[in-house]
C-alpha cells in the first residue's frame, strides 16, 4: 500500500518583527514630528531667555531701590548697552547678546558708555527708562520713576 501525503504538509515558519514598509512609516511619523517639534523649542526657549532678561533688568533695580532705603546709601545701578551687562554693588548680571539694548539715564550720572540709575535713601531715583529688544523688534520698556524710585514695565515696539 502506498500512503500518498498531501502536498501542502511542508512545515509553518512563523517570522516576528516589522516589515521594511513598516519602519519606513515609523521612521517618517518620527520625522515630521521632530520637524514640528524643534522650531517650536527654539522659539520657547528664545522666549524664555527674554522673559529671564527683563526679570533680571527689574530684580536689579528693584533690589538697588530696596538698598538704599534700608541701608540710607544711594545705590547706583549701571547698564551697558554693548556688553549687554548689569551691575550692582559688585554683582554683574549678564543678558544675551541676541537682544538689543537701550539705556535713558540721567546724562550727569552716566560714565563711559554706561547707563547709571541712582537711588536715593528717601526712595526717589535719578530717573530713566531701560529698552530691551527682540530681534524681531518687539520688545519692554522698564522705567524708572525719578520721584518715588518705582519700576514699572509696559510692552514696546520699536522702529
Amino acid at each position: 500500500m502506498n500512503a500518498v501525503l498531501p502536498a501542502a504538509v511542508t512545515p509553518q515558519r512563523h517570522y516576528s518583527g516589522f516589515t521594511i514598509v513598516e519602519l519606513l512609516i515609523a521612521i517618517t511619523i518620527v520625522g515630521i514630528v521632530m520637524a514640528a517639534s524643534v522650531p517650536a523649542s527654539v522659539r520657547f526657549y528664545e522666549s524664555m531667555q527674554y522673559r529671564q532678561a527683563i526679570r533680571g533688568v527689574m530684580t536689579t533695580l528693584l533690589s538697588a531701590r530696596y538698598e538704599a532705603v534700608n541701608s540710607g546709601k544711594t545705590q547706583d545701578v549701571s547698564i551697558n548697552p554693548d556688553t549687554n551687562i548689569i551691575r550692582l554693588n559688585g554683582r554683574t548680571t549678564q543678558l544675551p547678546a541676541a537682544f538689543s539694548i537701550v539705556v535713558h539715564a540721567a546724562r550727569e550720572l552716566n560714565r563711559e558708555g554706561e547707563g547709571v540709575f541712582r537711588f536715593y535713601p528717601e526712595g526717589g531715583s535719578s530717573g530713566g527708562d531701560v529698552e530691551i529688544a527682540r530681534p524681531s523688534g518687539s520688545g519692554v520698556k522698564i522705567t524708572v520713576d525719578w520721584l518715588v524710585g518705582g519700576v514699572t514695565q509696559e510692552k514696546y515696539v520699536f522702529e
